[in-house]
């Protein structure tokens, strides 16, 4: 798959289908909030063990065969943050763009740029 595609399908379009999948399922009786929020915490934890053991100067993933499961774990945590985000009323885009202004004012540029602090640790 080609990464431009990232920017050919909207978050509502993808919203979209996830909701159809789960409702041909009916796996909506499962979804609330605490348990969508759990199973995303899984699935963030399953890529972070595709990178388990790598070391700063060796391949990452590790083992050449993890490398085509990033793809697919990505996107398990992709579809669990969408379940949740529309079990919890939250605009996902919006959200991402307040947010992304609040972390530009808390971290300008002109501070910054190529530290690794906290926004509480510099000045």
């Amino acid at each position: 798959m080609e990464r431009d595609q990232d920017h050919k399908v909207t978050l509502a379009e993808l919203q979209t289908q996830l909701r159809a999948f789960n409702q041909e399922r009916d796996w909506g009786q499962y979804h609330n909030p605490r348990n969508l929020a759990m199973a995303l915490s899984v699935e963030a934890a399953e890529v972070l063990e595709l990178y388990l053991w790598s070391t700063d100067q060796g391949p990452q993933p590790p083992v050449a065969s993890r490398v085509d499961k990033v793809p697919h774990e990505l996107a398990d945590v992709l579809i669990c943050l969408l379940n949740l985000a529309e079990h919890a009323q939250v605009d996902l885009a919006s959200a991402f763009q307040e947010k992304l202004a609040m972390n530009a004012e808390k971290y300008p540029a002109s501070k910054v740029a190529g530290r690794m602090e906290k926004y509480s640790e510099y000045e």
